[in-house]
């Protein structure tokens, strides 16, 4: 038995945010091959329930591995330490930088306004969250975003040893537990289905896909990916918007 795990930013969808049709056929064939297919990303599960539904998908790895769930039921969760992310708050507001909360269900921001925010959510087709600063207090949150620049990113790295920062946008990291990756979240997952890594593909795009695509037995650069990432790839396809996945899952005889 052989699974397919997929990004979505860069990967399922383009720079538009739309789904290639040739995509969404390329996994209708998986799916009819009895090939299981998954969602490994860094983004909450509230945030692609419509995209699980348009493609008949119920396992993923979500919040770059802090939240898996396999046919529909949570098999893992890790959430960021409260005490942590209480003084990384405290730091955030004395340097004047936004933050948003996220738990399986929902995010909440630091601030009323920011744009910062705005520009970096947008960039998924997501609003600017209501503010609730304290929201962080007495819930399991999973992953928080630090709205910095490069430079400014200096002022939090080496000072929290229980997080990681991992640059998605211009002006914004994900801030995950220190150890937390998609990789362990697929781990996870494979050990509690019985799958074989050898069995195991990946499809991914960006820097928080490069530890993905080194641990799973195929990892598939898309075209459009990092240089970066590529150099960590078993393969790399054509870009997203050129049927990149269609013709990576044709390479590897999956369809």
């Amino acid at each position: 038995m052989k699974i397919v795990f997929f990004d979505i930013d860069g990967t399922l969808l383009d720079d538009d945010k739309k789904l290639p049709s040739s995509t969404k056929e390329g996994i209708k064939a998986l799916q009819e091959n009895g090939t299981f297919v998954a969602i490994s990303t860094g983004r909450a599960p509230f945030m692609f329930e419509y995209l699980r539904d348009e493609l008949d998908i119920d396992t993923y790895v979500s919040y770059n591995g802090q939240y898996v769930v396999f046919e529909n039921e949570v098999i893992y969760k890790n959430p960021l330490s409260e005490t942590q992310l209480e003084q990384l708050h405290k730091d955030a507001a004395n340097n004047n930088t936004p933050m948003i909360f996220m738990t399986e269900k929902t995010m909440k921001a630091s601030v009323d306004h920011h744009k910062r925010i705005e520009e970096a959510m947008g960039s998924l087709h997501f609003p600017h969250p209501e503010k609730d600063d304290t929201f962080y207090r007495n819930r399991e949150i999973y992953q928080s975003l630090l709205f910095c620049t490069d430079v400014e990113q200096k002022l939090y790295e080496g000072k929290y040893e229980q997080f990681r920062f991992i640059r998605w946008h211009e002006y914004s990291l994900d801030v995950l537990p220190n150890g937390g990756s998609k990789a362990q979240g697929i781990k996870i997952l494979i050990d509690r289905a019985g799958f074989k890594l050898e069995d195991v593909y990946a499809f991914g795009d960006g820097l928080n896909d490069v530890e993905m695509l080194e641990t799973v037995g195929h990892g598939i650069a898309m075209g459009n990916a990092l240089d970066e990432v590529k150099t960590f790839a078993d393969y790399v396809t054509d870009d997203v918007s050129d049927d990149g996945i269609y013709k990576g899952l044709k390479h590897f005889n999956l369809i």
